[in-house]
């Protein structure tokens, strides 16, 4: 899959106005995982990628309802349902299936994972999570992004996709 596909593909999800850095983080929150989806489909491996994104949503959207209430769980701005950051994780797994399963190229996994990493901080500097919430979502996001399931032909897998 070209670069240039799946790039134009992350950036399709452009919010309307708010902060520059705000605006990329939710870009990323819904950019990486599409040019993942579209990088899966175009090799065969959507199933697998579909059942791993699902599972990370479940398991984001279940920690934040046990979570509801608790100091770790409240956002700075006092709201609840904060840990852990769904915007992280969702940059993350995208970020994670591009770096191990699309790019051959570290260089481009590695600006996957910068753009994962600065979604994780724009919600930071919105005032939306603290930095141990944006961590967990980001570790969660990254390690559903990074395995295969084996679904759909595949084997059962790990890989970040950085190689040195």
């Amino acid at each position: 899959m070209r670069p240039a596909v799946i790039a134009a593909a992350a950036f399709l999800a452009a919010p309307a106005a708010a902060d520059p850095f705000e605006d990329f983080g939710t870009t990323m929150k819904y950019g990486l995982p599409l040019a993942a989806a579209v990088c899966a489909a175009d090799q065969g491996r959507f199933e697998d990628f579909a059942i791993r994104g699902a599972a990370q949503a479940v398991i984001v959207l279940g920690l934040k309802a046990v979570f509801d209430g608790s100091e770790l769980g409240t956002r700075p701005s006092g709201l609840g349902r904060g840990f852990p950051s769904g915007h992280s994780a969702a940059a993350g797994f995208g970020a994670a299936d591009l770096a191990g399963k699309c790019f051959d190229d570290p260089g481009l996994g590695a600006v996957a994972y910068g753009a994962a990493g600065l979604t994780a901080a724009s919600r930071v500097h919105a005032g939306e999570h603290t930095p141990a919430q944006v961590l967990a979502g980001s570790l969660i996001g990254i390690s559903f992004g990074a395995a295969s399931f084996g679904f759909g032909g595949e084997g059962a897998s790990f890989d970040f996709g950085l190689r040195f």
